[in-house]
């Protein structure tokens, strides 16, 4: 019933976000100052988050770590246990209103438990959290590379230390803009002093990412929430990897790299960049100081666009380029493979390496869904 009724929900997605949000604020108008100004990327959030948890009820262990992401990452937009039953008042007048034609007794039931037992998950995994860490941290910007006109690699010193796994993410807010919220890799190992490293492409629009890359400066502060992601180095210590990352996504790539390097000296270690061209490769230089330290550690830039004649660059679609590079990697099918950056490129990525033999369980990624 509960699917049943959600797919009314998903005939017209953008009607029933605005629905229920009106609804919301009409029943409590002072939860609006926890919101930003526009709310379109709240809508979509709010309806992805939702749709996870409908279809995800057939799989109650990977819901219930779901949820507590979810309940934990809620605190630094400062929503409280009290918060919840207008949440679900109003998502129930929602369902009312656009499932009219299939509403029954049962289905609200059905609908009730469902949020509650979800509620219940969300709000005891967010009191757990907070008697060990704060909502969030105030950094101060301590370095500001502009690599190119859209792009940044930013240097951040939280107040406290901010727990987190290579490979994981953490979500920053600017003075700029408050209350927006927006995801970002961490491209480095943790560090004695507790800095973090970010690269930053400011993406047409973006609030969070334009004000990062154009107008911070060292010196400024930002906000940042708990660190998450589940992409993180979990094999044998003798396990070779395969890391490819595009855009971006390189970042968390170059993070594992510098773990696995760490942790011991017998690890082959091949890290993939993709770019569309050289003046695209931002990170090329300190990748070459990595690699030139850690001997078992391979750096391979592949561009999408033709380069220069005379240049020993592989180029083409990672996807096409890929069959042939693995082939003279010996043993690749055994290697644990982690592949970051847009959506496009982790899903033709992903679907290669499928397509060349690697078993599923060897591959691994994490979309940012909310990244500018």
């Amino acid at each position: 019933m509960v699917k049943e009724t959600f797919t009314r929900l998903e005939a017209d997605p953008a009607a029933a976000m605005s629905y229920f949000y009106g609804r919301l604020f009409v029943a409590r108008p002072e939860l609006r100052a926890l919101f930003p100004p526009a709310m379109g990327a709240v809508h979509e959030r709010f309806f992805r988050a939702l749709t996870r948890i409908v279809w995800s009820q057939d799989n109650p262990d990977d819901l219930a770590d779901h949820l507590r992401r979810l309940g934990r990452g809620h605190r630094k937009h400062g929503v409280l246990p009290e918060h919840y039953p207008a949440v679900e008042g109003a998502l129930l007048a929602t369902l009312r209103t656009f499932a009219a034609d299939v509403w029954t007794v049962e289905a609200e039931n059905a609908w009730t438990t469902a949020y509650r037992s979800a509620a219940a998950i969300m709000i005891e995994a967010a009191e757990r959290d907070a008697a060990d860490a704060p909502p969030w941290w105030t950094a101060e910007i301590t370095g500001h590379d502009r690599r190119a006109a859209d792009l940044a690699v930013l240097t951040l010193r939280p107040d406290r230390p901010l727990p987190f796994r290579p490979g994981q993410h953490v979500p920053a807010q600017t003075p700029r803009w408050p209350r927006v919220w927006r995801s970002y890799w961490i491209a480095n190992a943790p560090r004695s002093d507790g800095a973090l490293r970010l690269h930053v492409r400011a993406r047409p629009a973006g609030w969070v990412s334009g004000a990062l890359v154009r107008h911070a400066a060292p010196g400024d502060t930002v906000l940042l929430g708990p660190a998450a992601g589940t992409m993180t180095l979990r094999t044998e210590p003798g396990r070779g990897l395969l890391l490819i990352g595009g855009g971006t996504g390189l970042a968390p790539m170059k993070a594992i790299a510098e773990q696995a390097a760490s942790l011991g000296p017998d690890r082959d270690v091949h890290l993939i960049v993709g770019a569309r061209t050289e003046r695209d490769l931002y990170d090329l230089a300190e990748l070459r100081l990595l690699e030139s330290a850690c001997p078992r550690v391979r750096v391979v830039p592949i561009l999408s666009r033709p380069v220069e004649q005379g240049r020993d660059v592989p180029h083409g679609r990672l996807p096409d380029v890929l069959p042939g590079f693995l082939a003279d990697l010996p043993g690749w099918q055994d290697r644990d493979a982690y592949v970051a950056g847009p959506p496009p490129f982790v899903r033709g990525t992903v679907t290669a390496l499928q397509q060349q033999g690697m078993p599923l369980g060897h591959i691994h990624h994490d979309l940012l869904t909310d990244e500018e």
